[in-house]
C-alpha cells in the first residue's frame, strides 16, 4: 500500500546543508583542547552525529552540565563551526536540489519546517545566510532550544509535525543521521528517507524506519506527495 505524505520535514545539517566534514573538524578542535585528542570514527557517529551539543558535551566531560555551561561551551563550539563556513565560499550552499524541491513545496503549499539539533544563533545564521525564510516559516522551525530532549529521543520530530499541523503517521522526514533516523522512527513517522552517499545506501537502508535513500535532492521524488491532479 502506498504511504502517504500530506507533509515534510528536513534535518537540516548533512541533510539540507552537507556541512558534516566543518561539523566534524569544529568538534574534533573542542574535543582536543578538552581531553588532547579528537573523536574517533566510531565516537563521532554515536555520540556526535545528529545529537544536541548539551550530550556531546557531557560525554566529553564525563558529567552532566546546566544550562548555563551548555550555553558558554556550545557558543564556543559554533563561533569555531560558522568561521569554518565562511572561509568555504566554494561549498557554503545549500546542497544539490534544494531550491527546486523547496520551490516546490512553497508553491503546491505543502506543509513543511525544519527539526534541527542546533541551537538558536547557528539557527539564525542559516536563516541568514541562504535566506531560509523564503521557505519555512521561521516560528514553526524546531531547534535546540534547551526544552527537548535530543535526537534519538522522538520529541523534536513529535512537536514538529505538531508545528505543521500534520499527524507524524502522514508525515515524512529527510534525514541523514543514526540518531535522528531514530528519533522519527520513535515519533511514528510514516515515511523516512535517509540521505547519504552511493556507498553508504545499504547500510542506511538496513537502519529500522528507513524507506529510501537518497544522494541529494536532485533524486527526490515529488509524486510521493498527495497532490490534487
Amino acid at each position: 500500500m502506498e504511504l502517504r505524505c500530506d507533509g515534510i520535514i528536513f534535518d537540516f545539517n548533512g541533510t539540507l546543508f552537507f556541512d558534516t566534514e566543518k561539523q566534524e573538524q569544529a568538534w574534533n578542535t573542542v574535543s582536543f583542547s578538552l581531553r588532547g585528542h579528537p573523536f574517533d570514527p566510531e565516537e563521532m557517529d554515536e555520540h556526535v552525529h545528529g545529537r544536541n551539543g548539551k550530550s556531546i558535551f557531557e560525554y566529553l566531560l564525563g558529567r552532566e552540565i546546566d544550562l548555563v555551561e551548555e550555553r558558554r561551551l556550545v557558543e564556543q563550539k559554533e563561533q569555531i563551526y560558522r568561521a569554518l563556513c565562511l572561509e568555504d565560499d566554494v561549498n557554503f550552499h545549500l546542497a544539490p536540489g534544494v531550491h527546486e524541491l523547496l520551490d516546490f513545496i512553497t508553491e503546491h503549499h505543502i506543509p513543511t519546517t525544519i527539526a534541527t539539533a542546533s541551537g538558536r544563533t547557528n539557527l539564525d545564521f542559516f536563516i541568514r545566510q541562504f535566506r531560509l525564510d523564503r521557505w519555512f516559516k521561521p516560528e514553526r522551525i524546531v531547534y535546540d532550544d534547551g526544552t527537548l530532549k535530543g535526537k534519538p529521543d522522538p520529541d523534536i520530530y513529535l512537536r514538529a509535525a505538531q508545528r505543521i499541523g500534520v499527524v507524524p503517521q502522514f508525515c515524512m522526514v529527510i534525514e541523514d543521521a543514526f540518531s535522528g533516523i531514530e528519533s522519527a522512527r520513535q515519533a511514528g513517522i510514516g515515511r523516512i528517507i535517509a540521505i547519504a552517499p552511493a556507498e553508504e545506501h545499504e547500510f542506511m537502508l538496513s537502519i529500522p524506519g528507513v524507506h529510501d535513500v537518497i544522494i541529494d535532492f536532485a533524486e527526490f521524488d515529488t509524486s510521493v506527495f498527495n497532490l490534487p491532479s
